[in-house]
């Protein structure tokens, strides 16, 4: 009886230790922290976009083409080519020697047609004196009036006769010049057909020649956007392989619209030296003006999903993903649309690495 006496007078020690535990356990559940505070995820800097004035442009692609090509060929025919002094891609003077043909027959042409004209000459001088005796005749009576005509004609012929011996003695010398085959213009041998030894025909053809080394452009341009174009004009091409600039000039527009392609062709004036060749196919930009745009750095661009987006950055360094559309660009930035203002934050680099919502530092400038 006595032990169960002595439970009953030690309970209350036991709910005293007990709420003591207890409230010592509640003391330090709150010195610990709440929740532990976040941290931003990476530090970026931040632009704003960029309100200019920005070139309006047109976009084209043809063909780079001779300004004007002059065929060389063989103005006499039946002559053996001795020798041929120039090649593909030389660049010749007007009146420069580019081929030589034997001169020996055509020579002997031009010899030829000397001895007749000598043997006209003697047959003129004769005919001349016999009108001239018949006429004296004539004074006598001794000499019928059809004999003294028949005189006269035959002097008549005769002086016919060296005019046209003449002539052909002149294009007998003209055809023996004609042996040298010479640079019409100046320019660059883009063609070569001659071949040494080859017995040519009057006509053939031997060389061509891009005349004063113009190139040109033959832009193809939509139809319906011909009206913003005028020449003088400025036109910036990307040459093929290095995408350096070329600047040319529009020189004119074709009169004509394709019935096919509904393009029309804007030839344009390129430098020389510009280091495109006949054939290259490239293209290029008419510049047309100028418009206002939004441009931000192109490194804020960032691409999911097939879509555009830009990482905007509030007040309390919060993420937010915006979609915008982009449009031209000019060297490194590109031109932006969308809900952007010229006030607005945005990631400049780097936005692909964080999401909507994430807490970010900024870098100070």
């Amino acid at each position: 009886m006595s032990l169960v006496f002595s439970d009953f007078r030690h309970r209350p020690l036991f709910a005293a230790t007990g709420l003591a535990l207890l409230a010592a356990l509640g003391a330090c559940h709150q010195d610990a922290p709440a929740q532990a505070e976040a941290k931003p995820v990476m530090t970026v800097a931040l632009v704003s976009p960029q309100k200019s004035e920005w070139p309006r442009r047109l976009q084209a692609s043809g063909n780079v083409q001779a300004w004007q090509e002059a065929v060389v060929g063989a103005e006499v025919g039946g002559a053996r080519l001795l020798e041929v002094k120039v090649n593909v891609g030389d660049v010749v003077k007007k009146g420069d020697e580019l081929a030589r043909l034997d001169p020996a027959t055509l020579a002997a042409q031009a010899a030829q047609q000397q001895a007749q004209v000598a043997q006209a000459e003697a047959n003129l001088a004769k005919a001349q004196a016999d009108a001239q005796r018949a006429s004296l005749l004539d004074k006598t009576g001794s000499i019928s009036q059809q004999d003294i005509l028949q005189y006269r004609t035959a002097a008549a012929t005769a002086a016919a006769q060296l005019k046209l011996a003449r002539a052909q003695s002149e294009v007998a010398n003209l055809q023996l010049r004609y042996a040298k085959i010479v640079a019409p213009d100046d320019g660059v041998i883009s063609s070569r057909t001659a071949t040494v030894g080859t017995v040519v025909a009057a006509g053939t053809e031997l060389f061509r020649l891009i005349r004063g080394q113009r190139l040109e452009w033959r832009a193809e341009v939509p139809g319906d956007l011909l009206t913003g174009l005028k020449p003088g004009m400025r036109a910036d091409l990307r040459r093929p392989g290095d995408d350096a600039a070329v600047t040319g000039t529009v020189r004119q527009i074709a009169p004509t619209v394709d019935l096919q392609t509904r393009n029309a062709l804007v030839y344009v004036d390129l430098p020389k030296g510009a280091g495109l060749t006949a054939g290259q196919f490239v293209e290029g930009s008419f510049e047309l003006g100028k418009h206002a745009v939004l441009s931000l750095p192109e490194s804020a661009i960032v691409l999911r999903d097939g879509h555009s987006y830009v990482m905007t950055v509030d007040e309390q360094h919060i993420v937010h993903q915006l979609k915008v559309t982009t449009g031209a660009r000019n060297g490194e930035a590109i031109a932006v649309s969308g809900a952007l203002t010229p006030q607005t934050k945005v990631v400049e680099s780097g936005g692909s690495f964080i999401g909507d919502g994430d807490l970010i530092s900024v870098e100070t400038p």
